[in-house]
């Protein structure tokens, strides 16, 4: 069905803003909304991505996730150098590592598809482990809109070799 790329990355720097939240009360448009019109506040933004990050504590990787368990989440750009932030936006450093890379096509609301696709049929019988680092949406030139069932977005998932 979906198969991936796997890509091997060094350190990614992205900035923006992030919030704790749990898969029950999850409102990534909210964060998206605020972060949207202050990108261009940021003033060393590298290419035209978006990033949409999952932070998650270890317990992810171990299969103790729940509905209800806290995570981060951050709408962010990658940028150089270690310049000033604005207020109120922050910094997060992607380690390097290897990531397998799917594409979701269609609007946010199909994401569950493609993310029971990954983490129950792929990835148990793929040559990998899941990484503890963080997970991406990368948002590109494809990418349409959350509702539009066009558009296109890469999901990373960190991965190991088993």
């Amino acid at each position: 069905m979906w198969e991936p790329t796997i890509r091997t990355i060094g350190a990614k720097k992205l900035a923006g803003l992030r919030a704790e939240t749990t898969l029950a009360t999850d409102n990534p448009a909210a964060l998206w909304q605020e972060f949207m019109p202050r990108r261009k506040e940021l003033t060393t933004i590298v290419g035209n991505e978006l990033y949409a990050v999952q932070v998650y504590d270890a317990g992810f990787v171990k299969g103790k996730f729940t509905a209800d368990s806290i995570f981060q989440k951050w709408a962010a750009v990658e940028v150089s150098g270690s310049g000033e932030l604005p207020d109120g936006m922050e910094q997060l450093i992607v380690p390097a590592g290897d990531y397998a890379v799917f594409i979701h096509k269609g609007p946010a609301s199909d994401f569950v598809k493609t993310a029971n696709y990954i983490y129950r049929q792929w990835l148990p019988n793929s040559n990998y482990l899941l990484d503890d680092r963080p997970h991406l949406q990368v948002m590109c030139e494809k990418y349409l809109g959350h509702t539009n069932p066009d558009s296109e977005e890469e999901v990373w998932v960190p991965v190991k070799l088993r």
